[in-house]
């Protein structure tokens, strides 16, 4: 199985399709623990300094981590058979890991997101699932093309097939799981 993911802050939507493209779960994981800040750089660092900043993100990605991990592994269990790999909102690799620059623009804006795909693939690591990253903007188009004449049937035959929700979100999700397989 595959699982394509469609992040948010502190929520995403998880597709999860066969190797065929049959979508066989579909479902909203919580990826932060009630109570804790979703997004700590964005909307708390500016009232905090570098250091307080940086303690408040340590503890937020603690609960990522252990809120994606439940997640996760719910899922996993849920599923007949095992998850072989993960597709993820690609990030930039030359994303700052220092949080006093973190703080401030442009990266401020984006931080926290990627905060969050770093600890989904951490976790996902962890089970020995196979990390794909993809490119939001154009895995659709990708998928489409690697479809040719199935395409609306697989990425838009689970919104009759299933039933709402099949959002753009789901969509985005499933095409990551054709591309990064």
């Amino acid at each position: 199985m595959r699982i394509g993911i469609f992040d948010h802050f502190g929520w995403a939507v998880a597709v999860t399709a066969s190797i065929d493209h049959e979508v066989a779960d579909r479902r909203r994981i919580e990826l932060i623990e009630p109570g804790v800040t979703p997004a700590p750089i964005h909307y708390d660092s500016k009232r905090l300094d570098v250091a307080a900043t940086a303690a408040l993100v340590a503890n937020v990605r603690a609960s990522v981590a252990r809120a994606t991990q439940a997640g996760l592994d719910e899922l996993a269990h849920f599923l007949r058979e095992p998850v072989v790999s993960i597709s993820l909102r690609r990030w930039p690799p030359d994303f700052p890991d220092d949080i006093g620059v973190q703080m401030r623009a442009p990266y401020e804006a984006r931080a926290d997101a990627i905060m969050y795909r770093q600890v989904l693939a951490a976790v996902a690591r962890t089970l020995d699932w196979h990390v794909d990253l993809y490119d939001a903007k154009h895995v659709v188009d990708r998928a489409l093309d690697m479809l040719g004449d199935r395409a609306d049937h697989v990425l838009n035959g689970p919104r009759s097939r299933l039933g709402p929700p099949w959002t753009n979100d789901h969509r985005v999700a499933l095409a990551a799981t054709i591309v990064g397989g």
